[in-house]
């Protein structure tokens, strides 16, 4: 029980991000709206495009996770915007808080559950998996984003 605990504690911290690299608040702090749309020379992404695959993949393992009448988004085409930018600062709030919230959420079903035990809708998966996936993936992005805002001018030195 205690190591559970322990491991907890630590996807806790990996999930939130900040600890080995900067978590996602660290990456969008002080970010100029006008820049969530532009693209940088040779980068196929915004950082709006960003955010939206990672609010859209953090939310298809929240779901997956949790329930087996889940259906996935088709690869790649659901997992990625079209837009380049947010429509208005409302939605690009929306997005954040929704990435926020599933996390939160996520966190809660880690803690609920047992971490090893494989998920029955799946095909060998478990919540320590999609924790670590989570992670893993959110990680990625947000140093594409911290790159990309070194490229625009707008990273704090």
């Amino acid at each position: 029980m205690e190591n559970d605990g322990i491991l907890i504690s630590e996807l806790k911290k990996l999930l939130n991000g900040g600890s080995a690299h900067a978590g996602l608040k660290d990456a969008i702090d002080n970010l100029p709206f006008k820049l969530l749309g532009l693209k940088v020379q040779n980068l196929p992404y915004t950082i709006w495009q960003l955010i939206e695959h990672i609010r859209i993949a953090q939310w298809d393992m929240l779901e997956f996770s949790k329930a087996g009448k889940h259906t996935s988004p088709r690869w790649p085409d659901d997992y990625w915007p079209k837009e380049l930018a947010p429509k208005d600062e409302e939605t690009w709030r929306k997005s954040l808080n929704q990435i926020d919230s599933n996390r939160t959420e996520f966190i809660e079903l880690m803690q609920l559950n047992d971490l090893l035990k494989p998920i029955e809708h799946g095909s060998g998966q478990n919540i320590l998996r999609e924790a670590l996936q989570i992670a893993d993936h959110n990680a990625y992005h947000i140093g594409e984003i911290i790159v990309i805002r070194r490229l625009l001018g707008a990273w704090k030195s």
